[in-house]
Protein backbone atom coordinates (compact mmCIF):
# COMPACT_ATOMS: atom_id res chain seq x y z
CA UNK A 1 0.00 0.00 0.00
CA UNK A 2 1.39 3.51 -0.73
CA UNK A 3 2.38 5.62 1.76
CA UNK A 4 0.75 8.40 1.04
CA UNK A 5 -1.01 9.94 4.87
CA UNK A 6 -0.15 12.68 6.36
CA UNK A 7 0.15 12.76 9.70
CA UNK A 8 -0.10 15.92 12.26
CA UNK A 9 0.54 15.69 15.77
CA UNK A 10 -0.93 18.14 17.79
CA UNK A 11 -3.54 18.57 15.73
CA UNK A 12 -6.03 19.83 18.35
CA UNK A 13 -4.40 22.99 18.97
CA UNK A 14 -4.43 26.50 17.15
CA UNK A 15 -1.54 25.71 14.71
CA UNK A 16 -1.86 22.07 14.34
CA UNK A 17 -5.70 22.20 13.35
CA UNK A 18 -5.13 25.35 10.86
CA UNK A 19 -2.89 22.48 9.15
CA UNK A 20 -5.19 19.60 9.39
CA UNK A 21 -7.75 22.55 7.34
CA UNK A 22 -5.23 23.57 4.85
CA UNK A 23 -4.24 20.03 4.14
CA UNK A 24 -7.98 19.18 3.40
CA UNK A 25 -8.46 22.24 1.02
CA UNK A 26 -4.77 20.87 -0.85
CA UNK A 27 -7.35 17.50 -1.04
CA UNK A 28 -4.47 15.77 1.41
CA UNK A 29 -5.20 12.55 3.00
CA UNK A 30 -4.81 13.59 6.28
CA UNK A 31 -4.50 11.89 10.14
CA UNK A 32 -4.54 13.77 13.23
CA UNK A 33 -2.57 12.58 16.48
CA UNK A 34 -4.92 13.21 19.93
CA UNK A 35 -4.87 12.01 23.14
CA UNK A 36 -8.81 11.66 23.11
CA UNK A 37 -10.94 11.38 19.70
CA UNK A 38 -14.15 11.67 21.17
CA UNK A 39 -13.08 15.37 21.85
CA UNK A 40 -10.87 16.25 19.20
CA UNK A 41 -14.00 17.86 17.13
CA UNK A 42 -11.91 17.88 13.61
CA UNK A 43 -13.30 17.70 10.10
CA UNK A 44 -15.27 14.26 9.13
CA UNK A 45 -12.49 13.88 6.45
CA UNK A 46 -9.60 13.40 9.08
CA UNK A 47 -9.06 10.06 10.00
CA UNK A 48 -8.36 10.41 13.89
CA UNK A 49 -6.32 8.43 15.80
CA UNK A 50 -5.41 7.92 19.67
CA UNK A 51 -1.75 8.78 19.94
CA UNK A 52 0.49 10.19 22.94
CA UNK A 53 3.94 12.01 22.53
CA UNK A 54 5.04 10.82 25.97
CA UNK A 55 5.09 7.31 24.81
CA UNK A 56 6.50 6.27 21.38
CA UNK A 57 4.86 2.69 21.73
CA UNK A 58 1.35 4.51 21.29
CA UNK A 59 2.51 5.73 17.79
CA UNK A 60 3.53 2.83 16.33
CA UNK A 61 -0.07 2.18 14.77
CA UNK A 62 -1.19 5.77 14.48
CA UNK A 63 1.59 6.00 11.87
CA UNK A 64 0.68 2.96 9.42
CA UNK A 65 0.83 4.24 5.72
CA UNK A 66 2.69 7.59 6.95
CA UNK A 67 4.09 9.84 4.21
CA UNK A 68 5.20 12.62 5.85
CA UNK A 69 5.10 14.00 9.27
CA UNK A 70 3.95 17.25 10.95
CA UNK A 71 5.33 17.44 14.77
CA UNK A 72 4.28 19.71 17.34
CA UNK A 73 6.19 18.93 20.63
CA UNK A 74 4.19 19.59 23.62
CA UNK A 75 6.42 19.80 26.50
CA UNK A 76 9.03 22.59 27.68
CA UNK A 77 11.66 20.42 30.01
CA UNK A 78 15.16 19.70 29.15
CA UNK A 79 14.35 16.41 30.64
CA UNK A 80 11.27 15.52 28.53
CA UNK A 81 13.87 16.95 25.14
CA UNK A 82 16.18 14.07 26.59
CA UNK A 83 14.94 11.60 27.83
CA UNK A 84 11.32 10.96 25.70
CA UNK A 85 12.00 12.69 22.55
CA UNK A 86 14.81 10.69 21.15
CA UNK A 87 12.87 7.05 21.16
CA UNK A 88 9.27 9.24 19.71
CA UNK A 89 11.51 10.77 16.92
CA UNK A 90 12.98 7.58 16.16
CA UNK A 91 9.47 6.18 16.17
CA UNK A 92 8.09 8.44 13.55
CA UNK A 93 11.68 8.52 11.65
CA UNK A 94 11.18 4.92 10.79
CA UNK A 95 7.73 4.90 10.31
CA UNK A 96 8.23 8.11 7.51
CA UNK A 97 10.22 9.96 5.11
CA UNK A 98 9.68 13.46 6.46
CA UNK A 99 9.27 15.25 9.24
CA UNK A 100 8.08 19.16 9.24
CA UNK A 101 9.23 20.02 12.91
CA UNK A 102 7.36 22.77 14.45
CA UNK A 103 10.53 24.49 16.22
CA UNK A 104 10.89 28.36 17.64
CA UNK A 105 13.45 30.86 16.50
CA UNK A 106 15.19 30.65 19.90
CA UNK A 107 16.48 27.42 19.01
CA UNK A 108 18.95 29.26 17.05
CA UNK A 109 20.39 31.05 20.07
CA UNK A 110 19.41 28.61 22.70
CA UNK A 111 21.12 25.65 21.84
CA UNK A 112 20.61 23.85 25.05
CA UNK A 113 16.72 24.66 24.12
CA UNK A 114 13.98 21.59 23.83
CA UNK A 115 13.69 23.23 20.51
CA UNK A 116 17.20 22.98 20.16
CA UNK A 117 17.50 19.19 21.28
CA UNK A 118 14.46 18.44 19.12
CA UNK A 119 15.89 19.97 15.75
CA UNK A 120 19.67 17.73 16.07
CA UNK A 121 17.24 14.90 16.80
CA UNK A 122 15.31 15.17 13.88
CA UNK A 123 18.31 15.74 11.38
CA UNK A 124 20.16 12.91 13.02
CA UNK A 125 17.08 10.76 12.37
CA UNK A 126 14.88 11.72 9.54
CA UNK A 127 15.04 11.12 5.63
CA UNK A 128 13.90 14.35 5.04
CA UNK A 129 13.31 17.04 7.35
CA UNK A 130 12.11 21.14 6.99
CA UNK A 131 12.02 23.21 10.80
CA UNK A 132 10.03 25.84 11.10
CA UNK A 133 11.36 28.45 13.88
CA UNK A 134 8.32 31.19 14.26
CA UNK A 135 8.70 34.25 16.55
CA UNK A 136 6.41 35.61 18.42
CA UNK A 137 2.97 34.16 17.98
CA UNK A 138 0.33 36.41 17.65
CA UNK A 139 -1.89 34.04 19.87
CA UNK A 140 -0.25 34.42 23.08
CA UNK A 141 -1.64 37.66 23.49
CA UNK A 142 -4.55 35.91 24.31
CA UNK A 143 -3.68 35.69 27.41
CA UNK A 144 -4.48 39.32 27.97
CA UNK A 145 -8.16 38.77 27.64
CA UNK A 146 -9.21 38.75 30.94
CA UNK A 147 -7.49 41.77 31.66
CA UNK A 148 -8.96 43.55 28.67
CA UNK A 149 -12.54 42.61 29.01
CA UNK A 150 -12.30 42.88 32.97
CA UNK A 151 -10.51 46.44 33.35
CA UNK A 152 -9.42 47.46 29.67
CA UNK A 153 -5.97 47.81 30.97
CA UNK A 154 -3.27 45.17 30.05
CA UNK A 155 -0.45 44.95 33.78
CA UNK A 156 2.55 43.68 32.20
CA UNK A 157 6.27 43.99 31.55
CA UNK A 158 8.26 45.79 29.26
CA UNK A 159 5.78 47.89 27.32
CA UNK A 160 8.38 48.82 24.60
CA UNK A 161 9.84 45.55 23.98
CA UNK A 162 8.75 44.85 19.93
CA UNK A 163 7.91 41.72 18.60
CA UNK A 164 7.80 40.65 15.36
CA UNK A 165 4.18 38.79 15.91
CA UNK A 166 3.21 35.94 13.47
CA UNK A 167 -0.43 34.28 12.80
CA UNK A 168 -1.03 30.87 13.49
CA UNK A 169 -2.77 30.75 10.07
CA UNK A 170 0.32 32.01 8.42
CA UNK A 171 2.39 29.16 10.24
CA UNK A 172 0.23 26.54 9.39
CA UNK A 173 0.22 27.71 5.65
CA UNK A 174 4.10 27.25 5.36
CA UNK A 175 4.12 23.64 7.19
CA UNK A 176 1.52 22.92 4.89
CA UNK A 177 3.69 24.04 1.54
CA UNK A 178 6.93 21.81 3.62
CA UNK A 179 4.08 19.19 4.03
CA UNK A 180 3.32 18.96 0.62
CA UNK A 181 6.27 20.38 -2.07
CA UNK A 182 9.61 18.52 -2.25
CA UNK A 183 11.28 21.94 -2.73
CA UNK A 184 11.10 22.69 1.40
CA UNK A 185 13.82 19.47 2.01
CA UNK A 186 16.38 20.54 4.53
CA UNK A 187 14.95 23.72 4.81
CA UNK A 188 15.31 25.94 8.12
CA UNK A 189 12.65 28.65 7.83
CA UNK A 190 12.46 31.51 10.58
CA UNK A 191 8.82 32.64 9.86
CA UNK A 192 7.78 36.04 11.58
CA UNK A 193 5.07 38.85 10.61
CA UNK A 194 5.59 41.73 8.59
CA UNK A 195 6.40 44.22 11.09
CA UNK A 196 7.54 44.75 14.73
CA UNK A 197 4.82 46.55 17.35
CA UNK A 198 5.47 46.97 20.87
CA UNK A 199 3.80 45.36 23.10
CA UNK A 200 2.08 48.80 24.16
CA UNK A 201 0.71 49.08 20.27
CA UNK A 202 -0.60 45.50 20.38
CA UNK A 203 -2.79 46.42 23.01
CA UNK A 204 -3.68 49.58 21.08
CA UNK A 205 -4.61 47.14 17.81
CA UNK A 206 -6.52 44.71 20.03
CA UNK A 207 -8.37 48.08 21.41
CA UNK A 208 -9.12 49.03 17.46
CA UNK A 209 -9.83 45.49 16.53
CA UNK A 210 -12.89 45.58 19.18
CA UNK A 211 -13.71 49.12 19.20
CA UNK A 212 -12.99 49.72 22.86
CA UNK A 213 -10.13 52.01 24.06
CA UNK A 214 -7.52 49.82 25.73
CA UNK A 215 -4.56 50.96 28.06
CA UNK A 216 -1.24 49.37 28.82
CA UNK A 217 0.64 49.66 32.39
CA UNK A 218 3.78 48.16 32.67
CA UNK A 219 4.30 45.97 35.85
CA UNK A 220 7.63 44.49 37.25
CA UNK A 221 8.38 41.12 35.63
CA UNK A 222 8.31 39.68 39.21
CA UNK A 223 4.60 40.52 39.26
CA UNK A 224 4.03 38.26 36.53
CA UNK A 225 6.12 35.26 37.16
CA UNK A 226 4.05 33.05 39.08
CA UNK A 227 0.93 33.11 36.98
CA UNK A 228 3.68 33.13 34.03
CA UNK A 229 5.20 29.49 34.99
CA UNK A 230 2.00 28.23 35.84
CA UNK A 231 0.62 28.62 32.80
CA UNK A 232 3.72 27.37 30.94
CA UNK A 233 3.95 24.56 33.50
CA UNK A 234 7.70 25.55 34.04
CA UNK A 235 9.18 27.56 36.23
CA UNK A 236 12.41 28.12 33.82
CA UNK A 237 10.81 28.22 30.96
CA UNK A 238 8.82 31.58 32.13
CA UNK A 239 12.02 33.04 33.29
CA UNK A 240 13.20 32.30 29.49
CA UNK A 241 10.03 33.97 28.74
CA UNK A 242 10.98 37.24 30.36
CA UNK A 243 13.85 37.76 30.01
CA UNK A 244 13.57 37.40 25.90
CA UNK A 245 11.04 39.81 26.73
CA UNK A 246 13.41 42.31 28.07
CA UNK A 247 15.73 41.93 25.48
CA UNK A 248 13.57 42.99 22.85
CA UNK A 249 13.05 46.42 24.43
CA UNK A 250 16.83 47.49 22.98
CA UNK A 251 16.59 45.18 19.99
CA UNK A 252 13.29 44.12 18.86
CA UNK A 253 12.41 40.96 17.08
CA UNK A 254 13.66 39.84 13.97
CA UNK A 255 11.40 40.05 10.86
CA UNK A 256 11.67 38.06 7.84
CA UNK A 257 9.50 37.73 4.51
CA UNK A 258 9.76 33.67 4.95
CA UNK A 259 6.05 32.88 4.92
CA UNK A 260 5.21 35.54 1.54
CA UNK A 261 8.11 33.37 -0.18
CA UNK A 262 6.78 30.05 0.34
CA UNK A 263 3.29 30.41 0.25
CA UNK A 264 3.04 33.68 -2.48
CA UNK A 265 0.92 35.41 -0.21
CA UNK A 266 1.91 38.59 2.34
CA UNK A 267 1.91 37.12 5.73
CA UNK A 268 -1.11 38.68 7.98
CA UNK A 269 -0.67 41.78 10.29
CA UNK A 270 -1.70 41.63 13.43
CA UNK A 271 -4.21 43.82 13.58
CA UNK A 272 -5.71 41.45 10.74
CA UNK A 273 -5.15 38.80 13.44
CA UNK A 274 -6.85 41.11 16.46
CA UNK A 275 -9.43 41.58 14.21
CA UNK A 276 -9.85 37.88 13.44
CA UNK A 277 -10.25 37.02 17.18
CA UNK A 278 -11.75 40.45 18.39
CA UNK A 279 -14.30 37.99 19.96
CA UNK A 280 -11.92 36.07 22.33
CA UNK A 281 -11.17 39.42 23.94
CA UNK A 282 -14.79 40.45 24.18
Amino acid sequence: MAKNVIVVSGATGSVGREVVSQLLDARASVRALVRDPDSADLPAAVDVARADLSDAASLTGALADAQNVFLVWPFTSPQAATEIAPAVVETIARAAQRIVYLSAEAAERKLDSFWATLERLVERSAAEWTFLRPTGFAKNTLMWADQIRTTGIVRWPYAAAARSLIDERDVAAVAARALTEDRHRSATYVLSGPATLTQTEQVQAIGEAIGRPLHFEEISPQDVRPALAEALGDESFADSALQTLAGFVEQPERTTSVAEEVTGRPAHTFIEWAHHHSADFL
